[in-house]
């Protein structure tokens, strides 16, 4: 499996370098495209759809927290390139996957780059568990999403699941009982894995099980509160669909 990525650096020489690294070491990263500009980087991010962009964090149009905003929800995988470790916790708020330090080493290189391998890989293998599980018995669903966790996959019922809150690139999964599963992906991706008739979007940030709303609290957009006592926020352009499907 080849991972497609896209190099962002205001600086030609450095992105000509870390091109040639990543060709000469990393035969399983195929550099898709290439970016001096913030502008030019959401052209080229949108055209790509990589995997995997390596993203320098000081550029002369901006830097790469202007260039994350603006494409949120990011759905691929960032490694933070620069000279300066400072911007090292800022990156892991904005769900980096690693960071690079200029000039860059070849382990250092490597460890990023397998760390990313691993997760795109994983994240592919789950994507094609869950268009697999319909075909499996087609004449009766069996009402299951595939979720990711440290240990491999598991399979929870539609029904477990309580809501699902977007945090940066990643969804957070409430199930019964309290527990919770911050899983890598878009809440867009995973709300196409979930049934329409069960689950509602009742903001950019959250969708919510119909089943396991207990009581709604007027707003102006208000917010919900769900049978594990979580108080979810409704933004005011869903309020109006969310009470009709409650009625």
């Amino acid at each position: 499996m080849m991972i497609k990525c896209v190099l962002v650096d205001d600086e030609p020489r450095n992105l000509s370098l870390l091109k040639k690294m990543l060709n000469q070491y990393c035969p399983d990263i195929t550099v898709s495209g290439k970016a001096e500009t913030l502008d030019e980087a959401v052209d080229v991010i949108a055209t790509v759809r990589p995997q995997l962009v390596f993203l320098d964090i000081e550029m002369h149009t901006g830097n790469a927290f202007d260039l994350l905003d603006r494409l949120s929800p990011v759905n691929f995988e960032v490694i933070l390139v620069t000279a300066h470790d400072h911007y090292a916790v800022k990156g892991f708020k904005y769900n980096a996957l690693d960071f690079i330090l200029k000039p860059i080493e070849i382990d250092d290189l490597r460890r990023a780059v397998s760390k990313a391998e691993k997760r795109i890989r994983e994240q592919d293998i789950g994507n094609r568990l869950n268009e697999l599980i319909p075909q499996l018995r087609p004449d009766k669903p069996l009402g299951k999403i595939a979720l990711r966790d440290k240990e491999g996959f598991t399979l929870y019922a539609f029904e477990e699941i309580l809501y699902c809150s977007a945090e940066g690139a990643y969804t957070r999964f409430g199930f019964q009982k309290g527990s919770s599963l911050l899983v890598s992906g878009s809440l867009k991706e995973f709300e196409a894995q979930l049934p329409s008739e069960t689950f509602c979007r009742i903001h950019d940030s959250h969708l919510v099980n119909l089943n396991h709303v207990r009581k709604y609290h007027n707003g102006k957009g208000g917010s919900v509160e769900m049978t594990d006592g979580r108080v979810l926020e409704v933004s005011v352009r869903k309020k109006a669909e969310f009470l009709a499907r409650l009625k």
